[in-house]
């Protein structure tokens, strides 16, 4: 849905959601690599307003020499609305970056076309060559999300997985707990609970009842330091910044596995790098989007190597790196 600009009254506009007495039980938490990739284009434009992940900025701009990302940035601009298609609403509470880029995929032509046209960017040429045939731009697009995932973010992917999936653990208690009037309290400043309404401060005006759809709560890091709406015809979604994004970065620089990779393999590269906290091999397929299987035939080959160690806990059995391993990681 296009922003309706409040002109000089921003501080007066709001996206509201009005709840019936059994939509606070349709709420649920879900976290999206599409967005976070999609949020990190707006990153790579203006990394003053982004300065927290300067370290990720700085380990993927010399891979970036080949990638034309024009398009992108022309769909996605560095302020106001971008293109609601490139970012659908989580339909599970941890979906896979392939699943969330099929749906990008089967988004209907005249739906694109029409969400390009509210588009005001810098490059008006790149958005009428999209609309003069939305199908051959729609795959471009995903075409190209896939390669920049593939550059720029999968090697990251894990670390961001564990701050978001500790965020949804953390407020889904905090809901179960105090109810909506004590998770909205601070979730973010601009997000105010209003009785039987949640108001998100905007620069464009919005008010309707949630309808008996739910309300998506996404918590984000690229994003940050800002909240997002996302409104019909898609499923209400807020997008807030997750706590402890500041510490992203903090406990050692991005992964870097090239060098680690050409030594013991990309997967198990990224296995070792993702274990800078203990897991198991369940938390870690589902981070690395990979089988359970997979992983424990890495994991056996890391643990060979005394690059990892294992310790059963109850019914569970945690991976850890050895100094070993934690050399490997610093060192690439």
């Amino acid at each position: 849905m296009p922003e309706q600009s409040c002109g000089f009254r921003k501080a007066s506009c709001h996206v509201e959601w009005i709840f019936a007495p059994d939509d606070v039980a349709r709420i649920r938490f879900a976290f999206s690599p599409i967005w976070e990739l999609v949020a990190s284009l707006r990153t790579l434009r203006d990394p003053a307003r982004h300065s927290l992940h300067l370290p990720w900025l700085r380990a993927v701009r010399p891979r970036l020499a080949g990638l034309d990302l024009s398009e992108l940035f022309a769909l996605v601009p560095q302020r106001g609305y971008l293109v609601d298609f490139v970012t659908p609403t989580p339909d599970t509470p941890m979906p896979d970056f392939a699943a969330e880029l099929e749906r990008v995929r089967r988004t209907p032509p005249d739906r694109a076309a029409a969400e390009a046209g509210w588009v005001a960017g810098t490059d008006p040429g790149a958005i009428e060559r999209f609309r003069a045939d939305p199908a051959a731009g729609v795959a471009r697009v995903a075409d190209t999300l896939q390669r920049y995932w593939e550059t720029a973010f999968a090697d990251f992917w894990p670390r961001v997985h564990a701050l978001l999936e500790g965020e949804v653990m953390r407020r889904s208690r905090q809901l179960a707990a105090g109810g909506a009037r004590e998770l909205f309290a601070d979730l973010h400043p601009n997000v105010s609970w209003r009785g039987d309404r949640l108001a998100v401060v905007r620069n464009w005006s919005y008010s309707a009842p949630l309808g008996g759809d739910g309300l998506v709560l996404v918590p984000t890091a690229f994003w940050w330091p800002d909240t997002a709406a996302v409104v019909e015809p898609y499923q209400p979604m807020l997008v807030y910044p997750a706590n402890g994004v500041g510490t992203l970065w903090a406990a050692s620089p991005p992964p870097a596995p090239g060098a680690l990779a050409a030594l013991i393999g990309r997967t198990r590269a990224q296995i070792l790098t993702a274990l800078a906290d203990p897991s198991t091999t369940t938390a870690l397929a589902r981070r690395m989007e990979l089988t359970p299987g997979a992983v424990s035939q890495h994991l056996t080959v890391l643990a060979g190597g005394g690059l990892v160690t294992r310790h059963r806990l109850g019914r569970e059995v945690v991976y850890r790196r050895t100094p070993v391993g934690d050399s490997l990681v610093c060192a690439s």
